[in-house]
């Protein structure tokens, strides 16, 4: 078996040859106190940066036994290394790894086998124009490397105190989570909470914001299992709005709850901000695709007898895309819905009584969301958060109506009450009848292929919003909840598997629950790849919905 004296020696002979000699240096490597494995060495000095990665045995790790205790604290662990291997790598711009930001997600980065610690990274192989340097790429590999491990995947050289902060935080982030369901809650902002974030393209906290208060009323306490018991606002099952003047803070407190779903690295401020794990956004996306949705409960009635029980388009407008949008986010099991008004389609949201008189019900296709958001309460037990500062006809069927006032909330839910029975609008509901769950539609797989030309195939993300697949460019913009590219490129993946199932595939989502339910679900993929991070279902069928050509029904 090779060991770290055969790398440097084939180091040593292919140094100054051509760039494609580096191919001579795949394969495992027995070192002292771990085994590296070179699993891909790029073709030239400008190509993608080659993959390697490390396992270091338990023996030699010495985790404390907390790291082990339940599967939030593993994740917790194991994002915690990625990032300590991406801090002590800092130094050497031709080592990477994907360690996230402020999210912690379930990333190939890092995993924990059977084995030991296994890090997964990418190298920049050291070159002068195309001719290798050998002797660079032996002390990056044989001598700064070994250093980078020792400091990342040995348990007596980490900050012990931070990892168990770090799996603390993530363990009672998941504990609040979890007790929504028996509390009758949606959401969860622990009091102090710190919303606002540095700006669009900075996820930190803004280091001056006004730290969230919790109205009485709406005040809950929650046990969890590091901090004690963790009071804050309970947003409960319903019909909730969220209203107030602009700049008040409104849509950031939405913002804050869509990404609820995930857990936050300590030092946040959204490290106790939770929300029901089957919450999605939706809002309007005009221009997207749409494959065989039933749109018939929000538009019907379209002139000359077109039908919208299997509505398809390349080129959707705002109210057609957000109506799709929301029966694919029943389709795929979403428990919660989060609209804004602000990136909604006005006349998708509301028909004020003016409208109604001028325009008849028989010349309006579209049945507003105020009048199924009840139903979708009642009749299938969907949630709602609203953010509306327009129009009070909502205040007619909310259950709890959240004022956000200079970022403070209050609780103004009688109050709206009060105005709703003393402003009556007068309008109608237009739903003419009940509203159903949409059916799961089935997906000719052959429709879902990444190839570009015969044996290759192309799957790459750029950035959060922004899917390469094949020949077709998915714009992701819309799908507000993806956190991280590495998500994007799992997606990738999962939909060219998808692909090669064969025949048609009958229920989508269930297909996509199974894979990414387990604890293993990396193992799907057939290269050991360390930029993956686990997306939720929701997105991975939001992304399928967005394939222009796809066929779904």
């Amino acid at each position: 078996m090779a060991d770290r004296k055969d790398l440097e020696q084939t180091l040593g002979r292919i140094d100054g040859k051509g760039y494609k000699a580096y191919k001579d240096i795949a394969g495992r490597y027995d070192f002292e106190r771990f085994r590296l494995h070179i699993d891909h060495v790029q073709a030239d000095p400008f190509a993608a940066a080659s993959r390697a990665r490390v396992v270091v045995p338990w023996s030699v790790a010495e985790f404390p036994e907390a790291v082990h205790a339940s599967r939030p604290r593993s994740r917790a662990a194991r994002d915690f290394l990625a990032r300590v291997f991406r801090h002590r790598a800092r130094g050497e711009d031709d080592v990477g790894i994907d360690a996230g930001r402020q999210t912690v997600l379930d990333r190939t980065a890092c995993l924990f086998t059977g084995e030991g610690v296994e890090l997964r990274f990418t190298v920049h192989l050291p070159a002068a124009g195309r001719k290798i340097l050998g002797h660079r790429a032996r002390e990056l590999l044989c001598d700064r490397l070994p250093q980078i491990v020792r400091d990342s995947a040995e348990g007596p050289r980490l900050d012990q105190a931070a990892l168990e902060a770090h799996c603390a935080a993530v363990e009672d982030q998941v504990a609040l989570r979890d007790a929504l369901a028996e509390r009758g809650l949606v959401a969860f902002v622990g009091e102090g909470a710190v919303l606002p974030r540095r700006s669009g393209v900075d996820d930190r906290p803004l280091g001056e914001a006004v730290p969230f208060r919790t109205p009485g009323s709406l005040s809950v306490t929650v046990n969890t299992p590091n901090a004690g018991p963790v009071s804050g606002l309970g947003v409960p099952r319903g019909i909730t709005l969220i209203v107030g003047g602009g700049f008040h803070g409104k849509s950031t407190l939405l913002n804050a709850l869509e990404t609820g779903v995930y857990d936050h690295v300590p030092g946040d401020g959204r490290e106790q901000v939770v929300a029901d794990e089957t919450a999605v956004k939706i809002r309007a996306e005009d221009g997207r695709a749409v494959s065989a949705v039933d749109l018939s409960p929000f538009i019907n009635n379209l002139p000359f007898g077109k039908s919208t029980t299997e509505f398809s388009t390349d080129l959707a407008s705002g109210s057609t895309s957000q109506a799709a949008s929301l029966q694919e986010a029943l389709e795929a099991g979403a428990g919660c819905l989060l609209v804004d008004e602000d990136t909604s389609a006005t006349n998708f949201m509301i028909r004020d009584e003016r409208m109604q008189a001028l325009v008849a019900k028989e010349s309006e296709p579209i049945t507003p969301f105020v009048d199924r958001i009840r139903q979708l309460r009642e009749l299938l037990g969907v949630s709602t958060l609203l953010v509306m500062g327009g129009s009070g006809d909502y205040f007619d069927c909310a259950d709890t109506v959240i004022q956000m006032q200079e970022y403070a909330p209050r609780d103004v839910t009688e109050r709206a009450r009060e105005i709703a029975a003393t402003h009556v609008t007068g309008r109608r509901e237009e739903h003419d009848s009940d509203l159903a769950a949409p059916a799961v539609r089935a997906l000719v797989t052959g429709s879902v292929d990444p190839t570009v030309k015969k044996g290759k195939r192309k799957i790459q993300a750029k950035g959060e919003d922004h899917l390469v697949f094949g020949r077709q460019d998915v714009d992701l913009r819309a799908v507000e909840q993806v956190a991280d590219p590495s998500q994007v490129r799992a997606i990738g993946a999962l939909l060219a598997k998808m692909g090669e199932a064969g025949g048609s595939l009958a229920d989508p989502p269930a297909w996509l629950r199974e894979r990414l339910g387990g604890a293993e679900w990396h193992a799907l993929f057939d290269k050991p790849d360390g930029d993956l991070a686990r997306p939720r279902v929701f997105e991975a069928m939001a992304a399928l919905n967005r394939l222009r050509g796809v066929r779904l029904g």
